[in-house]
C-alpha cells in the first residue's frame, strides 16, 4: 500500500473567487427550496399519532357467520387508520364473482364495503390489503354463510395474498442502497469539516460523496416505484402502473421518499461549490449542508415505524438521531480508510485526523446505542417477543453484528491511544545549525545535525499503520452488514403488534347431538397478558340476538395445565355478554369456551383460540 503525505501548513486563502455574488444567489435559491421541502417534511412528523401497526379487530359480519338475509355492505375495523391506497377489499363467491357494488371507503379505522342487491344464498369470501401507517401492507381474509350453504375455510380465503418474491427481494436492497447512500453522502462531509478539511481538495473524496447521492436518488427511486406492487400485491411488472404511482405518492411515506430525493439532489449542488473551491467551504455553505442533512435525515427517518407509533414527533427525532450518527460513523470510516490511510503517509499526518475522529466516532456510537435502545423498547414491547417474532429475532441478530463492529472498533481506538493519544504536535520539518570549534587553525567549522523534534520518516510506523487499516476495514465491512440488517428491520412489521393479535371470531354452537343450533361472536382486546377486555354476542339460527338460560365461559391452557378458569360476566344488552374484570394470567395458547343453555333440555357450546404471547 502506498500512502500520500499530507504536510501541516496553513494554506493561503486564494483570492477572491469569481462570481461569487451568483455562487450565494444559489445557495440562498436552494435553501428556499429545501425549507419548502423542510415544511413538507414536518408534515410527515406531525402526523395524526398511530399504532405500530395496525392488525384486524373487528368485522361485520363476524367470521363464519351464518346469516338468513344477505348484507348490505361489509365492514372491517383495524386498530389504527388504515388506508386502501394501492390495496383492495373484495367480497367474492366460491366461484370467484364480486360481490361488492362500489367501491371501498374508509373511516379511519373503519372500512366500509357496499354489497350488491343481487347476492343470492351461499358461503362468500372477503379479502383485503390495505396499507397500514407504517406503509406495510396486511392483508388476510375471512367467510362468512348466507343461508344453508357450505363455509369456505378462513385459508382459502386468504390464499394468494402474499407479496410477489421478486419485489419482496428488491426491496430490502433499495433500502440498503439508499441507508449506505446517507452514510457517504452526510459522512465523508461531515468527517472533511471536523476532522480533515484538507482533504475538500482530494478528488477521491466528493467522488465518494457522490457516489452516496447517487446512492440516496437511485434507491429512493427504486423504493418509490417499488412500494405501489408491494402494497398491491402485484410483480414487477406493475412497477410503472399509474394508479399505483399515484398511491404512493399519495401517501406519506410517498412524500417522505420523493423529499429525501429531491434534498439529495440540491445537497449534490451544494456540495459542487465546496469541490470547485478544492478547500474547507464557507460558513454559510456549511450552514446549507447541515439543514438538508438534516432533512436527509428526518425523511429516511420518517419513512417507517417512528412515523407509525404515538408521539410521532419524538420518535422521528430519535430516529433521526440514529441515522445521523450512523452516518456520522459508517461514512467517517469510509473516508478515513479511502482517503487518509493510504500507505506512504508520514506519521505525524495521522496525529490531527485520527485523535479527531475518534473523539467523533466515540460520541456517534454513544448516540447509536441511546437511540437504539429507545427505539427497541418502542417497537418490541417485551422481552419475550425477541424470541417469539420475526422483528425480535432480526434485531437480536442485528445486535450480535452491532457488538462485534464495537469490539473491532475498540481495537482501532485502542491503537489511536496508544500510539496517539499522548503525542504532541511535531512542529514543521526544520534544520538547524551547530557551531562547533576545531583546535585546527583555530576557525570555527559549521556543521548541521538534524532537530531533535523533527519529522517521522515517511516509512516510520508503516506495520503500525497497516494494522490500523485492517481493523478499519474490517469495521467497514460489518457495518455494511449492520445496513443489511437494518434494511429487513425497516420492511417487518414491530415486534409489538405481533404481540397483540385482538381476537374477533363467530363460531358455531354445537349441541351434544351436533346440530347447530346458533352462532356466538368473541372479542378479545388486546389478547395480552393481564387485563383484557371480552365481549360475547349470543345469535340465533337466522342471525337475531338471543338471550340463554344460562351461559359459562371457561378460559384453559391445556398444555401448562391451567384451568378451566371460570369468567365472571355482565349483561349489556340483550344477547350481549361482557367480562367482568376479565384478565389473562400469561402468554400461551389459551381455548376460550362458551357453554350455552338455551332451555331447559337443550346446550350448546363454541370454542376458539386466543394465542397470547
Amino acid at each position: 500500500m502506498r500512502c500520500v503525505s499530507i504536510r501541516p501548513g496553513s494554506p493561503q486563502r486564494p483570492p477572491p473567487r469569481p462570481g461569487g455574488r451568483t455562487r450565494r444567489l444559489g445557495i440562498v435559491a436552494l435553501m428556499l427550496v429545501a425549507s419548502v421541502v423542510g415544511g413538507l417534511s414536518a408534515d410527515i412528523v406531525t402526523a395524526p399519532p398511530a399504532a405500530a401497526h395496525a392488525t384486524l379487530v373487528a368485522t361485520t359480519p363476524g367470521e363464519s357467520a351464518r346469516l338468513a338475509a344477505a348484507p348490505r355492505e361489509v365492514t372491517l375495523q383495524f386498530s389504527e387508520g388504515v388506508s386502501l391506497g394501492a390495496g383492495f377489499v373484495r367480497v367474492l363467491s366460491v366461484e370467484g364473482r364480486r360481490l361488492d357494488a362500489d367501491a371501498a371507503t374508509v373511516d379511519g379505522a373503519v372500512i366500509t364495503v357496499p354489497m350488491r342487491d343481487d347476492v343470492p344464498e351461499g358461503s362468500y369470501v372477503v379479502t383485503y390489503r390495505v396499507v397500514s401507517a407504517d406503509a406495510h401492507p396486511i392483508s388476510g381474509g375471512y367467510a362468512f354463510v348466507v343461508g344453508d350453504g357450505e363455509l369456505v375455510s378462513a385459508v382459502e380465503a386468504a390464499a394468494g395474498q402474499d407479496t410477489d418474491p421478486l419485489v419482496a427481494a428488491l426491496l430490502p436492497l433499495a433500502r440498503w442502497l439508499g441507508f449506505t447512500g446517507v452514510a457517504l453522502a452526510i459522512g465523508v462531509p461531515v468527517f472533511l469539516l471536523v476532522c480533515w478539511p484538507s482533504g475538500w481538495a482530494v478528488p477521491r473524496m466528493q467522488r465518494l460523496t457522490s457516489v452516496g447521492l447517487t446512492g440516496i436518488v437511485v434507491g429512493g427511486a427504486a423504493t418509490f416505484l417499488l412500494q405501489g406492487p408491494y402494497t398491491a400485491g402485484t410483480g414487477l411488472g406493475s412497477v410503472f402502473d399509474p394508479l399505483l404511482l399515484e398511491a404512493t405518492a399519495a401517501s406519506l411515506f410517498g412524500v417522505a421518499v420523493i423529499a429525501r430525493v429531491v434534498v439529495a439532489v440540491m445537497l449534490a449542488m451544494l456540495l459542487q461549490l465546496a469541490w470547485d473551491w478544492g478547500e474547507a467551504p464557507s460558513a454559510p455553505v456549511v450552514a446549507s449542508f447541515a439543514f438538508m442533512a438534516s432533512e436527509v435525515v428526518a425523511t429516511t427517518a420518517a419513512a417507517g415505524h417512528p412515523a407509525a407509533g404515538p408521539l410521532p414527533g419524538l420518535a422521528v427525532a430519535v430516529a433521526a438521531v440514529h441515522v445521523a450518527a450512523m452516518a456520522v460513523w459508517l461514512g467517517g470510516l469510509i473516508a478515513l480508510l479511502v482517503g487518509v490511510l493510504r500507505t506512504g503517509a508520514a506519521v505525524h499526518d495521522l496525529h490531527s485526523v485520527l485523535p479527531r475522529f475518534s473523539v467523533l466516532a466515540f460520541g456517534a456510537v454513544v448516540a447509536l446505542a441511546l437511540t437504539g435502545l429507545v427505539q427497541a423498547v418502542r417497537e418490541v414491547g417485551a422481552l419475550s417477543a425477541l424470541v417469539s417474532t420475526t422483528y425480535g429475532r432480526l434485531l437480536m441478530a442485528k445486535l450480535v453484528v452491532v457488538l462485534c463492529l464495537l469490539g473491532v472498533a475498540g481495537v482501532s481506538r485502542a491503537w489511536v491511544q496508544r500510539h496517539l493519544g499522548t503525542a504532541r504536535r511535531r512542529p514543521p520539518s526544520r534544520r538547524v545549525t551547530a557551531h562547533a570549534f576545531a583546535a585546527v587553525g583555530g576557525e570555527a567549522v559549521g556543521d548541521e545535525v538534524p532537530d531533535p523534534q523533527v519529522d517521522v520518516p515517511a516509512t516510520a510506523g508503516v506495520d503500525d499503520i497497516r494494522s490500523l487499516c485492517g481493523s478499519v476495514l474490517l469495521e467497514v465491512a460489518i457495518g455494511a452488514v449492520v445496513l443489511v440488517a437494518s434494511a429487513f428491520l425497516v420492511g417487518t412489521p414491530p415486534a409489538r403488534s405481533a404481540l397483540s393479535q385482538a381476537v374477533d371470531v363467530t363460531v358455531p354452537l354445537q349441541s351434544d347431538a351436533g346440530a347447530t343450533t346458533g352462532s356466538v361472536r368473541i372479542s378479545v382486546a388486546p389478547a395480552e397478558p393481564g387485563q383484557n377486555a371480552l365481549d360475547v354476542y349470543l345469535f340465533d339460527e337466522v342471525g337475531g340476538l338471543v338471550q340463554p338460560r344460562g351461559i359459562r365461559v371457561t378460559l384453559t391452557e391445556a398444555e401448562q395445565e391451567v384451568g378451566p378458569l371460570d369468567v365472571e360476566l355482565v349483561r349489556r344488552g340483550p344477547g350481549h355478554l361482557a367480562g367482568s374484570g376479565f384478565s389473562i394470567p400469561g402468554p400461551g395458547t389459551w381455548a376460550l369456551t362458551v357453554i350455552v343453555r338455551l332451555d331447559e333440555f337443550t346446550a350448546a357450546s363454541a370454542s376458539t383460540d386466543i394465542r397470547v404471547r
